[in-house]
């Protein structure tokens, strides 16, 4: 099954790579096809030719130049930023701010993690400590005070680069009952005494009136949500893995290595395709890579099958036959047996910076099956 989505995923991308030859509507299906294999309902709307490149926080950078592994069994990153709204003018001060966060994520994916990322302020003194609270319910001034549940308390001390806060639980809630969303309330306190207001922060969570907007932009709290889709959690339940080759330990008896009577370019071997992706029209909406070596496997399984074509037991009989008989089964066939996966970053339908890990995208090996 995974090797048959990986092929149809090589497939798609060579017909849309060679869309100039390609009717409008087996282009659109090749499209969607691919789309569909990438979990995508539609193809994000395309960027205005001079509209501005979208803000890609440095925390999804990161996450994508350094390959890290996502928490838990996720295989999805988004990030969002606060959305500001009218209650933000109630919380003047730099200790303690709303945050507001309007996620949205496709309903086949489960939040795995969710982490409130915030920068460290410079020369700021002291412990102290930050309180991160789901609001429950908003509180209603002179009748009712709002209702908080704890998600996390950190100990903050001075030093540089960023703090996180674990804010899974809300997270969870907000996508299972979006319209109570009311965001997250955050609190810094002296360590020694938690009822005392802070003076200098050690970290940023709202913006000054002083902040330039691009200054702002890199310092201001990021929500990180990691989530998995259905198509991975399916292959983790069923214990499904990558196509591995199927190494023998020994040589068969009675084999003998007659592969060199072929010219090594008609033997089944991994063969080059570099799919770029302003050649599919997709360039204004994935933010890397640009483009990725995908390869295909192509070539002759001849008889006796050698061992470094990695043939099964089943295309070994399978060949063994056809040579008695072609008449009776065809050769073996030269597809897949070892598949890497690979990342992208993209922009969803409202300009939330996506990270997706998509499995079986490259070929690795090929062998005869």
């Amino acid at each position: 099954m995974r090797g048959a989505c990986a092929c149809a995923v090589v497939c798609a991308l060579v017909a849309l790579c060679a869309g100039a030859g390609l009717e409008e509507a087996t282009r659109a299906a090749a499209e969607k096809q691919l789309l569909a294999l990438l979990g995508l309902p539609r193809r994000p709307a395309p960027r205005e030719p001079r509209a501005p490149a979208p803000r890609l926080p440095r925390a999804m950078r990161l996450l994508y130049d350094t390959r890290a592994p996502l928490p838990a069994a996720a295989n999805t990153a988004r990030s969002f930023y606060h959305t500001p709204t009218v209650l933000d003018q109630r919380f003047p001060h730099q200790h303690r701010f709303r945050l507001f966060f309007n996620i949205t994520v496709p309903e086949d994916e489960v939040a795995r993690s969710a982490d409130i990322i915030f920068q460290r302020t410079v020369g700021a003194t002291g412990g102290q400590r930050l309180l991160l609270y789901d609001v429950v319910r908003p509180g209603r001034k002179g009748k009712s005070e709002p209702i908080l549940r704890l998600l996390d308390s950190v100990p903050l001390r001075p030093g540089e680069g960023t703090v996180t806060a674990d804010a899974l639980s809300a997270a969870r809630r907000w996508l299972k009952e979006p319209q109570h969303n009311h965001g997250l309330l955050v609190k810094l306190v002296e360590e020694d005494n938690l009822s005392s207001k802070v003076q200098f922060p050690h970290i940023r969570v709202r913006r000054r009136a002083t902040d330039e907007e691009d200054e702002w932009s890199a310092v201001q709290p990021l929500l990180m949500l990691y989530t998995e889709d259905s198509r991975a959690r399916v292959a983790r339940e069923s214990g499904e893995s990558r196509l591995t080759r199927n190494k023998r330990g020994a040589q068969r008896r009675g084999h003998r290595p007659h592969h060199r009577r072929k010219e090594a370019r008609e033997i089944c071997q991994r063969r080059p395709l570099f799919v770029d992706f302003a050649d599919v029209g997709w360039s204004d909406w994935i933010v890397a890579p640009h483009g990725y070596d995908a390869y295909y496997c192509q070539g002759d399984c001849p008889f006796p099958l050698s061992d470094h074509l990695n043939g099964t037991n089943h295309a070994i009989v399978q060949t063994l036959v056809n040579s008695v008989n072609p008449a009776a089964v065809p050769k073996a066939c030269c597809v897949p047996t070892q598949l890497s996966s690979i990342s992208m970053l993209y922009m969803d339908e409202v300009n939330n910076v996506v990270l997706k890990n998509y499995q079986d995208m490259m070929v690795v090996g090929c062998g005869c099956r």
